[in-house]
């Protein structure tokens, strides 16, 4: 993303100008994300965790299982409805934010419903704007969200200042394949992910290179193996 020096914001692909939009219009266009976002997990809130738990399970499950190798404090960005909370072993100190505050209020009836005592905080906050200090948190995982917030790169300059250095940022999600037999899979379920706020021509790519966040693993999983577990190391 470049200015043409008149404010203007160009977008280009290999080189060429698709697009181009003032800063305001940007952000416009952000906001409406946003709204849309908002308004599509409210609407799956009552029903999420009986509709899309079981897909989702096998890589909140393999996160949790790397997760409760670690130690500290962990922060939860995109908690939803809280189905990973009672998950986490007690050394650890848990903290969770979401932009919805439908998912949240489910997350906050689990804890309460089943006394889960790691959680420290549940927040209602925008993941692009943390409101906590540098270095506070040992793990960052970002489940099924990365993909769905209008701006994945402001998320990931968050995470990486959060994170103290050495610590680790698990991201899971679906990414965009290139071709193949995962790509013709992805097209067909595009209606479906498209009422979940994904974008489902989302690179993995786009996740990585970050100057602070070191690319440690890549793995598929779950359903059909349409899902990748990312983990990132904070250096520096």
């Amino acid at each position: 993303m470049l200015e043409d020096g008149k404010g203007n914001v160009a977008v280009a692909t290999a080189g060429q100008v698709i697009d181009a939009r003032t800063p305001v219009e940007v952000e416009e266009e952000a906001r409406l994300d946003e709204k849309a976002v908002l308004a599509a997990y409210s609407r799956w809130a009552p029903i999420y965790d009986w509709v899309f738990g079981r897909v989702f399970e096998a890589g909140r499950r393999l996160a949790v299982e790397h997760i409760n190798k670690r130690q500290g404090r962990l922060l939860e960005v995109g908690v939803g409805t809280g189905l990973t909370l009672p998950r986490y072993l007690p050394h650890l100190k848990v903290t969770g934010i979401d932009l919805s505050p439908d998912m949240l209020a489910v997350a906050k009836k689990r804890v309460a419903d089943q006394n889960v005592s790691t959680v420290e905080a549940l927040h209602e906050m925008d993941a692009t704007r943390l409101g906590f200090a540098d270095g506070e948190f040992d793990t960052v995982a970002v489940m099924y969200t990365i993909t769905v917030v209008p701006h994945p790169w402001a998320v990931l300059e968050e995470v990486a200042r959060v994170l103290k250095p050495g610590g680790e940022a698990i991201l899971v999600s679906h990414f965009a394949s290139d071709g193949g037999l995962y790509a013709a899979v992805e097209k067909a379920l595009t209606p479906l992910t498209k009422r979940l706020g994904w974008r489902p021509d989302f690179p993995v790519s786009r996740v990585l290179g970050h100057p602070r966040l070191e690319h440690v693993e890549t793995r598929r999983i779950g359903f059909l193996r349409l899902f990748r577990l990312v983990r990132l190391r904070r250096v520096g």
